[in-house]
């Protein structure tokens, strides 16, 4: 699995702004996580690798999302054990032991809160999850 992740930060608007290079993040507007004072978003992230193509599973795109979610956490100064809360979106709820097992991979430890959803398609049609994390740091 590719893994290369690219992340640039602005400050805009007195906030910093991490970017991944995403194709919609001009179209729609947005930045892969935004860091004001000490909370850290990072928007709704799919497990697309650096070219453009998705691992076949679930699990494994739950993986690629969230080592994009750490790298964009850490770009903006923010470490992996400060996530107080992530979000699962997924297509095909019946596959929630591999979202948990790559979650648990990652947030055995930390336990933020957390929430898994099935919702009818993401953005991409080869899009099988989409992870969104916020951080508190200190």
């Amino acid at each position: 699995m590719p893994s290369e992740i690219k992340l640039s930060v602005v400050d805009r608007f007195g906030r910093q702004c991490a970017s991944s290079g995403a194709k919609w993040e001009p179209i729609v507007g947005y930045s892969r996580a935004v860091r004001s004072g000490n909370i850290i978003a990072v928007t709704g992230t799919v497990g697309i690798n650096a070219d453009g193509t998705y691992p076949k599973s679930v699990y494994e795109q739950a993986q690629r999302s969230l080592a994009i979610i750490r790298a964009a956490i850490e770009s903006l100064g923010g470490r992996i054990e400060q996530v107080i809360r992530t979000r699962m979106f997924v297509t095909d709820i019946t596959q929630w032991q591999e979202v948990a097992k790559a979650h648990g991979e990652v947030f055995a430890e930390i336990r933020p809160a957390t929430t898994m959803v099935q919702v009818a398609k993401l953005i991409d049609d080869g899009a099988l999850i989409e992870i969104e994390a916020d951080a508190v740091v200190s």
